[in-house]
């Protein structure tokens, strides 16, 4: 009976770790760098999926952020960011930071910082 038990332990902790590769093999990385009032990617075009955005202060000289919304909506209102892109904490002067995993559809983003300030024009296409 003990060996039976230990079998099935171990069948279900392989499809758990596979399931967890899986997960994490999915999600795909977009690298955005900002220079003093710019980002230098302009417009980036991926394909749909799960993306984590991580955002580079290339010496800016103070803390910066990332917003991402959907093109056409007020970028005025927090209601519209995509709040899952936000960096999880401000990227300090030489520093990089990641968002959460956000889940991207077909469409048209912009995105910007607040905080450096970037035009609010860059463009990220998801085909």
């Amino acid at each position: 009976m003990k060996k039976v038990i230990a079998l099935v332990f171990a069948v279900i902790g392989t499809a758990l770790t596979v399931n967890a590769q899986t997960e994490t093999e999915s999600i795909k990385l977009i690298s955005l760098e900002q220079t003093p009032g710019e980002f230098t990617k302009k417009q980036v075009t991926v394909n749909e999926g799960i993306y984590v955005f991580e955002i580079s202060n290339n010496n800016v000289g103070h803390d910066v952020g990332f917003v991402l919304v959907e093109k056409g909506k007020d970028i005025s209102k927090p209601e519209n960011h995509i709040q899952t892109a936000y960096v999880t904490e401000v990227v300090a002067s030489g520093k990089t930071q990641k968002s959460k995993p956000t889940s991207l559809t077909k469409g048209e983003y912009v995105y910007f910082c607040p905080m450096n300030p970037t035009a609010t024009d860059n463009l990220l296409i998801v085909k």
